[in-house]
């Protein structure tokens, strides 16, 4: 009998601290604030299977996060896209009933989430950015020098308004296909004289020595950043092959768009990831190098992060 009770005793002892582990590990990303998913250029909620952060907010969300994906513009200027990101969070705001949200930035997403905190930072806990071109990307420099010639650029004018006409077939919501498009707006927004001149009246968080970090904290916002510099990393993922070519066209380290050093605001997590630009959001369908930190893992931490700093 007394076996019988250890044993009982025993077993409901290893049961609670599985419940407690379990309570744990679903609370681990659960900050204070609702975190939003700021898309970047040519961003999507979704397309048919493909999903713009593969997996990403599910994964947080499993881990206690309370995780909303905004659909801004795919092209336009910075502070359009703001615009739209500031009605989104607003909404976001009344329905969860929180002061604040924690804004995550992936590429154009990132300048895009630091107007929306410069413009209102009382809505704003912390600004992440991911892969974001800080101070603009020479690629973009070389598009808007070729677009400024005569014969070549209407050419490429052409392209462009026919990709973006494809585009808006493949987008599943009304809301997607009717935001405004302005592919020149994004291109100037990428642009290194663009970037000047919104990190101009957009300073907060901007490293004012080259390769080094910004002020942590401005106007009671938290600022963080990440990115990588491993272009090449799966072989049945055809974007590899892109992000190698245009990584030669960068003379320091990047992520096949945007160079390591350019990446940087606020506090750098980390800059030099195994991951190319998309490796970052987990596409294509999760295929990520098999050397390289799983993307899940690194939003799940920085939420985990988030937490710990209470935001």
């Amino acid at each position: 009998m007394k076996t019988k009770m250890l044993l009982v005793h025993g077993l409901l002892c290893i049961g609670l601290f599985v419940l407690a582990v379990t309570a744990g590990a679903d609370e681990y990303a659960k900050t204070r604030y609702p975190i939003v998913l700021v898309h970047g250029t040519f961003g999507f909620s979704k397309i048919g299977p493909v999903d713009y952060w593969y997996g990403i907010p599910q994964d947080m969300a499993k881990h206690g996060a309370d995780v909303h994906v905004v659909q801004v513009s795919p092209f336009g200027l910075n502070e359009m896209r703001g615009e739209q990101l500031l009605s989104e969070v607003e909404t976001i705001l009344a329905v969860t009933g929180a002061d604040k949200v924690n804004l995550i930035g992936h590429s154009q997403g990132g300048p895009t989430v630091r107007y929306a905190a410069g413009v209102a930072p009382h809505r704003v806990a912390s600004v992440t950015t991911i892969g974001s071109p800080t101070f603009g990307t020479k690629i973009v420099d070389m598009v808007i020098t070729v677009l400024d010639t005569p014969v070549i650029g209407p050419v490429v004018d052409g392209v462009m308004e026919l990709v973006t006409s494809l585009y808006n077939r493949l987008l599943e919501t009304t809301q997607d296909r009717t935001l405004p498009r302005d592919p020149r707006g994004t291109l100037y927004s990428l642009s290194t004289l663009g970037a000047a001149e919104f990190n101009a009246d957009y300073p907060a968080g901007v490293p004012v020595e080259e390769c080094g970090e910004g002020e942590p904290v401005v106007n009671g916002v938290y600022y963080y950043s990440w990115s990588g510099t491993k272009p090449f990393n799966n072989y049945f993922d055809p974007a590899d092959y892109v992000f190698a070519l245009t990584a030669t066209l960068f003379p320091t380290e990047n992520d096949g768009l945007v160079e390591r050093c350019g990446s940087h605001l606020g506090v750098v997590i980390r800059d030099d990831y195994r991951m190319n630009h998309l490796d970052q959001i987990n596409h294509f369908f999760g295929m990520v190098g098999m050397f390289n930190p799983n993307p899940k893992a690194l939003f799940r931490q920085h939420a985990n992060r988030l937490k710990a700093q209470g935001l």
